[in-house]
This record gives C-alpha cells, sequence and structure tokens, in this order.
C-alpha cells in the first residue's frame, strides 16, 4: 500500500507542478525581463512621493517596488547597497513580509479559485497600514542599521541576449524548486491519506480552524503555506478542492491567512542580516493573521453578507 501511495502521490505531484508551472515560468521569465526596461524606474518614481506618508526616505521605494514586482532576496539586496536606520529598514521588513511577489503569488492564488483583487487588497492594504501604525507608534530606532553577511548580488546582465537567458534561467530555477518541495510534498500527503493521518490532523485542528471560521478541510493547507510558502500552499489547496470539495469561502479566509503569514521560517529568517530584531517581526505577522481571518471569518458568517459560491478552476 505504501509503494502504491508514493506513486500516486508524485503523480499528482507532478500534475501539480505541471499546473502551478504553466503560471509561474512566463510571469517570472516576463518580470525578470521587466527589470532591465525603464518601467521599473518609473514605477520607482511614482511611488516614491508615497513614502514619506509612512515614515520612509524617498529611495525606500527601491527595494519595495523591486520585492513586490520580484522577491524578497531581491528586496533585500537593494537594501544592502542604501543606507538605512534600523527603524525603516524595520518598517521595510514588516512591509515586505506581507506583501512581496505579488504578481506570481497572487496568479497562483487565483489559479486555486481565489479572487486576485482580494489577495492585493489584503496585501497592500496590510503593508501599508502596517509601516503607518509602526510609523507612528515606534520612536525609537534611529541608530544606523548595520548590515551582516549576505552573499553578494550577481552583476546585471548585458545584452538582449544574456538578458533573456537570464530570465529563462530564473523562471526555470523557480519551476525546479517548486517540484522539489510540491513533489515530495504531495506524496507525503497521499501517505497520510492512505494511512488515515490526515483524518486525524485534520480534526486536532478543528478547533482552530473553525474559530478562524474555516472547515477542518483547509488545515493541510494551512500547515502547508505556513511552511512552505503561498504557492506551495497553492498546490495543495487545488488538489483539496478537487478532491475534499473546499468551498471558495474557506479557500479564501485561508488565503487571507496566508498571504499574512505564510513561509513563516524562511521569509523571518531571511531578515536577520539586515540587523533588525526578527522576534517581533513574527509575532506581527502570526497576530495579524489570526485577527484577520477571525473578522472576516465571523462577518461571513453573518447572513447575507456574503454569498458563498463555490469554486470553479
Amino acid at each position: 500500500m505504501l509503494v502504491q501511495s508514493i506513486k500516486k502521490g508524485l503523480l499528482v505531484g507532478l500534475k501539480t507542478t505541471w499546473s502551478l508551472g504553466k503560471v509561474i515560468f512566463p510571469v517570472t521569465l516576463a518580470v525578470s525581463i521587466l527589470q532591465y526596461t525603464p518601467l521599473l524606474a518609473w514605477l520607482i518614481k511614482t511611488v516614491s512621493p508615497l513614502m514619506k506618508l509612512i515614515g520612509l526616505p524617498g529611495d525606500a521605494a527601491i527595494p519595495l517596488v523591486l520585492g513586490n514586482v520580484l522577491n524578497l532576496y531581491a528586496a533585500i539586496g537593494a537594501i544592502l547597497t542604501l543606507d538605512f536606520s534600523v527603524k525603516e529598514v524595520f518598517i521595510l521588513a514588516v512591509m515586505l513580509s506581507f506583501s512581496h511577489n505579488l504578481i506570481v503569488e497572487s496568479t497562483v492564488a487565483l489559479k486555486a479559485g481565489v479572487k486576485i483583487w482580494i489577495v492585493l487588497a489584503v496585501r497592500l492594504g496590510l503593508a501599508f497600514v502596517s509601516a503607518a501604525v509602526i510609523n507612528l507608534v515606534w520612536h525609537g530606532g534611529g541608530s544606523q542599521a548595520v548590515y551582516g553577511f549576505i552573499q553578494a548580488k550577481a552583476e546585471p546582465a548585458s545584452g538582449v541576449l544574456n538578458i533573456i537567458l537570464e530570465a529563462i534561467g530564473k523562471a526555470g530555477l523557480g519551476i525546479v524548486q517548486l517540484a522539489l518541495i510540491v513533489i515530495p510534498l504531495m506524496a507525503v500527503i497521499q501517505i497520510m491519506k492512505d494511512l488515515q493521518w490526515l483524518g486525524k490532523f485534520s480534526k486536532t485542528m478543528a478547533p482552530m480552524t473553525r474559530a478562524l471560521g474555516m472547515k477542518e478541510n483547509t488545515s493541510t493547507t494551512m500547515a502547508a503555506g505556513l511552511l512552505f510558502g503561498l504557492a506551495y500552499g497553492a498546490g495543495v489547496m487545488i488538489e483539496a478542492v478537487k478532491e475534499d470539495g473546499v468551498s471558495q469561502k474557506d479557500a479564501t479566509l485561508a488565503f487571507i491567512f496566508l498571504v499574512a503569514c505564510h513561509a513563516v521560517v524562511e521569509d523571518t529568517l531571511i531578515f536577520i542580516p539586515l540587523g533588525i530584531p526578527v522576534w517581533p517581526l513574527l509575532i506581527i505577522r502570526i497576530g495579524v493573521a489570526i485577527l484577520l481571518t477571525f473578522i472576516v471569518g465571523t462577518i461571513w458568517k453573518q447572513p447575507g453578507v456574503i454569498q458563498r459560491k463555490e469554486v470553479n478552476l
């Protein structure tokens, strides 16, 4: 039975990787090329005036735009080239934790049946509201941030052919990383299903998921997203929608939680080289995710507030 479970899980993992890969590869390819065009510079110039409203200098727009258009690593690479105070770096870290890699991760969420405007509104809203609150509440952190050791950023590609090859390499690497996590993850989940461990796990998680307004069949998605990230959580959600009949309400609530708090280990530890306190960052993300999901889930229970529709993939 174990061998059959592994085979079935690997097959599901391959199908899921293919499904997500068809979204992630072209988007990553396009965005990687975009960073070499004048459009990115225009975006940075446009966003700069907004920085003053949240206590950041104009050049803070550079890591914010790079982080949202590309990923956290690009944003951190940009931060390392600029001089910020501890408070400014912490604000950037909180904002980027809520809102990064928007194009890819929002498109993946759409693939899982979640409306893209909800994902964008929650992520961008949390980023700017949290920054404004921290700027008003925290009166310290004025000393200059001391950055620790981090791998130097590679030199930008030059020439059309090299830019295209670099973009293809980044997109391909993204698919490989996705496959290395999603395929074995799906195999493990299939084994857990066949051994009926998944059902027991869901029952254990049921009080928490119910408190947040979701059914217990979303617990696997929540765990995957928390540990591995939004894209990988979406992979599990796609299968859960097909096999367990996860409703649009539960899918949306799960993603509201995960857009606020996903890949908590990696996305928290990655900020350590920037010389900021990471425990407050982790607590803020988890606290906001629980509070926001609870509020939306409570409102959703009210008759006539939001009509429930099934996910159509």
